[in-house]
């Protein structure tokens, strides 16, 4: 059994501490104790998602299925939203959207670039009756490595006046890169378990304001397992509508409390830090992130480009076979043009260097035109003196 670390953007490490709060004897998700269990999870999320007001929804699921819970509790069939595609998963939501029976107004852009915010102010401008219901953001496109700028679009939804729901994928930057709730004026944030929480997969976490909480009183598509009203009422009591994963809960807990002790802001610089060395390591091969701007820079996946007449997906499944490590395969229109390293969650930048090192050694096994030891070499140099600037400020 392997005991290297995976360098992928989800599921992620997962610390010991975690693991063994995940290892409980069976409780009654009817009992008190139950609901001992449950509150601080449900406080420990509020704090990550910087919110006073946000009420905390747990379905026993993944990300996806808060993408589906977000609309389904918001929406009504033929309502109107507004979405770029820049991404796989930017895409599955708008196609997730489709299915329902909603009419989407898609803004496509470059995979590599985010959200078209501009695009986005001209089609709220134009939209003088109010048909577009709610507007939906990826924050981190985990395929490409892009963050969007989620105030920006709150920003252009308030210039323009408009009411809609801004609702926001947050599932590979919720608790690894900066994300206020309240500040940015988000109407619903989804993430899950497997990123930044450092979990097993199997909780889809969302934080709902009370516009949307307003909004699931007429909303009008079919829902049940993921019906919020349900999920409220019986969460009132300390309690569930079906056997949730206790487990998964008790461990949520746990990741709440590591992520307190290191502090919050402690945990953004680290993620950013580590992120930056993966960067300068990525310049020295001679390659470049698929993020075609450094603002765009994502602080949990780095999509590496590939040379001309080299497949990424290649190096991923190198990696796995010779050297027993999992690095990220290119997905959707970036198949086979990068391969993608994560640096989220329980990792630090010694870590990191390993994976780097892999990386490496499997594009040289590739014959990639890479220097062995040059990436290493450029994060190397790059921690060194970011841990100490990190150790000063901390005095």
């Amino acid at each position: 059994m392997s005991h290297n670390p995976v360098f992928i953007p989800g599921p992620t490490n997962i610390p010991d501490r975690i693991r063994k709060a995940c290892d409980i004897a069976t409780v009654d998700h009817r009992s008190a104790r139950f609901a001992r269990i449950f509150g601080p999870a449900v406080e420990g999320v509020r704090q990550v998602l910087r919110s006073e007001t946000a009420e905390v929804i747990l379905f026993p699921a993944t990300g996806t299925a808060g993408w589906e819970a977000a609309v389904q509790n918001t929406l009504s069939p033929g309502d109107t939203v507004l979405a770029a595609r820049h991404g796989m998963f930017s895409h599955r939501w708008i196609d997730l959207c489709r299915r329902h029976g909603l009419d989407v107004i898609q803004i496509d852009a470059p995979w590599g670039e985010g959200v078209p915010v501009e695009a986005f102010e001209a089609r709220l401008a134009e939209d003088r009756g109010g048909r577009i219901r709610a507007v939906l953001v990826t924050h981190n496109e985990t395929a490409t490595g892009v963050r969007s700028d989620v105030a920006a679009v709150r920003r252009a939804l308030d210039r323009t006046g408009h009411g809609a729901l801004l609702l926001v994928d947050g599932v590979s930057s919720i608790g690894s890169m900066e994300f206020r709730m309240d500040d940015w004026g988000v109407d619903i944030a989804v993430t899950g378990s497997q990123k930044g929480f450092m979990l097993p997969p199997g909780l889809a976490i969302l934080g709902v304001s009370a516009k949307a909480l307003r909004a699931t009183e007429t909303a009008r598509l079919p829902r049940t397992f993921l019906d919020f009203a349900d999920m409220r009422a019986s969460c009132a009591r300390g309690g569930y509508p079906y056997t949730p994963a206790v487990g998964l809960i008790n461990g949520l807990a746990e990741a709440c409390a590591i992520i307190a002790e290191e502090g919050l802001g402690n945990v953004i610089a680290r993620h950013h830090r580590i992120a930056e060395g993966v960067r300068r390591a990525v310049a020295a091969w001679g390659l470049r992130p698929c993020a075609l701007r450094p603002e765009l820079f994502s602080d949990t996946v780095t999509a590496v480009v590939v040379p001309e007449g080299f497949d990424g997906t290649k190096v991923a499944t190198l990696a796995a076979e010779k050297y027993d490590v999992a690095l990220g395969v290119g997905l959707g229109e970036v198949a086979g043009k990068v391969f993608r390293l994560g640096h989220l969650g329980m990792l630090t930048e010694v870590m990191m260097l390993a994976g780097l090192a892999t990386a490496e050694m499997a594009m040289a096994d590739l014959g990639f035109p890479v220097r062995l030891g040059s990436g290493v070499a450029a994060a190397q140099d790059y921690y060194r003196g970011a841990k100490e600037a990190a150790r000063l400020a901390a005095e």
